[in-house]
């Protein structure tokens, strides 16, 4: 009963932090929130959390890579790959080499072992954190799909040096010759175990419901259960679970190109694992939150073993490495930069070349946040040999307080830097792709519609309801193409047009639902029927507020 409290406890809090955040004039990101709202538990009542790291590890981990995977954009990840893998791989072999060296000479009661594997958990960046900063300022979509695909990239690479450092921590001994052909196997394991758990469990899946029919539950439980599956077996066979996870998602993106499952499956699908995202992220930072009292205690006593007798030189510590991550990042940016103009200038081609605004704002969007935490909060308590892990509470609060820095200087750097910041053009514009894609949709269906009539309507008394029928759909269908088809200026003018009839929709299916929740009220309409009209007019609407 206790743990079951404590869970409900944990749950409320991310409820309820999530209220603040959206009422506070100030804006403030969400994970700060939580992690306030944790502290302040902790000062009120002690809820006896003892965190586990394995288990923390597997609950949390997997299904936060695996949607990062699944849901991360396609063609901005293609599109910037060379400055993607530029900030994930290279910044974060520079950040873990250089803050690591930068931890163990600031801080000499944190063996080198420990302070590299500290570098490697606050090299991720958090790109869901940088959207909740930049919500009531919009980041700008390139940029986005920038840091959402450095994110992925650098979660896994991040979180595999450390656990090699964490390793080196244990064993106390390291091997370049042995690492690289471990890491090998880490990463060539992982990624094909991921891959090939995502890809038989969907045919597995699409097959059951083609002889025997989908059912909507099951399928997004196999969907939750994927990235656990896919972790606990590559780390069964001593691969990376990482990686794994990471590759499940991704390759759940390109399965689920295939349209198999029912409409109604995807769209609960996608709200399960929302939830999932939202509950999980907060329920990190509040433990984080909760664990603060302890862990600065133990802080405190590792500084003063360190030779330090203030408290206050945590506070040194957590600038001097949040100040050397920002200098890192905004010299990488810059060199990166500068070596994509050189090899353009080399093809003999006029690259775009853009501000500082732009590299500042790339270099303040580092921020970290869920998969830093999660990462801190899993060294182990222990040695092998039993004895206590080195410096464990002091790194905890390091990088937590290396979080906090980040999301606060975000939080009021990004959208002054964002206000009217323009980016490179896009190689292809969004809207003649998206103009191209309804169009061929369109003509798609018009033809499935006219094949469909000659079956229904053949030898029927009622054939011309049906051409009547069909011939009023189709003629919404033309009038799609003939919009989209139309010139630049024919083809804006639509578009307002849409716009325009999108927001008269909205207005015309909230009075709708207005009144079936009024003739509801009065028992003049079943509770049946009125959830199936309402649900209908929320699939609608939730279509065309998202236009």
């Amino acid at each position: 009963m206790e743990a079951i409290a404590v869970a409900l406890c944990l749950l409320f809090t991310v409820v309820v932090a999530g209220t603040l955040a959206r009422i506070s004039p100030v804006p403030l990101p969400l994970p700060l929130v939580q992690i306030a709202l944790g502290a302040f538990i902790a000062s009120m009542a002690n809820l006896g959390v003892k965190l586990r790291p394995d288990i923390f590890f597997l609950l949390f981990l997997p299904p936060l890579l695996f949607l990062d995977g699944w849901r991360i954009p396609k063609g901005g990840l293609f599109r910037d790959k060379g400055t993607i893998l530029e900030l994930a791989l290279g910044l974060v072999v520079l950040t873990v080499v250089c803050v690591g060296y930068l931890i163990n000479w600031m801080i000499p009661a944190i063996p080198l072992a420990v302070a590299f594997a500290l570098a490697a958990i606050v090299s991720p960046t958090d790109a869901t954190a940088v959207s909740a900063i930049a919500a009531r300022g919009p980041i700008p979509k390139r940029l986005m799909h920038v840091l959402e695909g450095e994110s992925l990239l650098n979660d896994a690479s991040g979180l595999v040096c450390m656990r090699f450092a964490v390793a080196a921590t244990l064993t106390g001994r390291f091997s370049l010759l042995d690492s690289v052909g471990t890491f090998l196997w880490l990463a060539i394991g992982g990624i094909a175990i991921g891959a090939s758990v995502t890809w038989i469990a969907s045919v597995a899946k699409n097959w059951v419901s083609r002889h025997f029919g989908e059912e909507t539950g099951s399928q997004i439980l196999i969907s939750l259960l994927m990235p656990f599956s896919a972790y606990l077996l590559a780390e069964h066979l001593h691969c990376s679970g990482i990686l794994a996870a990471v590759a499940a998602g991704i390759t759940m993106s390109y399965v689920e190109q295939g349209g198999q499952a029912l409409p109604i499956t995807r769209v609960r699908r996608s709200a399960v694992w929302d939830l999932v995202q939202f509950t999980a992220s907060g329920i990190v930072f509040v433990l984080l939150g909760e664990q603060l009292p302890q862990l600065v205690a133990g802080a405190a006593r590792a500084v003063r073993e360190a030779g330090h007798h203030e408290s206050i030189w945590l506070i040194v510590y957590v600038a001097a490495i949040s100040l050397t991550l920002a200098v890192l990042r905004l010299t990488w940016v810059w060199t990166s930069l500068r070596f994509t103009l050189f090899r353009a200038a080399l093809g003999g081609r006029t690259p775009y070349v853009p501000s500082w605004r732009l590299i500042a704002a790339t270099s303040l969007a580092g921020v970290r946040g869920t998969i830093t935490l999660a990462g801190v909060l899993t060294l182990p308590l222990t040695m092998n040999d039993g004895s206590a892990f080195p410096a464990r509470d002091l790194a905890i609060i390091l990088a937590a307080g290396v979080i906090i820095v980040s999301l606060v200087s975000a939080s009021f750097g990004l959208p002054l830097l964002l206000r009217g910041l323009e980016l490179p053009p896009e190689t292809s514009s969004q809207h003649e792709e998206e103009d191209r894609a309804r169009i061929a949709a369109a003509e798609a269906a018009i033809q499935a519609i006219e094949q469909a009539l000659h079956h229904m309507g053949d030898g029927r008394s009622d054939a011309d309801l049906h051409t009547d029928a069909g011939a009023h759909i189709m003629s919404l269908y033309r009038q799609r193409i003939d919009g989209r088809s139309a010139s630049d200026k024919d083809a804006s003018l639509a578009r307002k047009i849409d716009e325009i009839e999108r927001r008269l929709r909205l207005i015309g299916l909230r009075a709708e639902r207005t009144e079936i929740y009024r003739i509801a009220r009065s028992r003049e309409l079943s509770d049946e029927t009125s959830r199936k009209l309402v649900r209908e007019l929320d699939l609608l609407e939730s279509r065309f507020a998202t236009n």
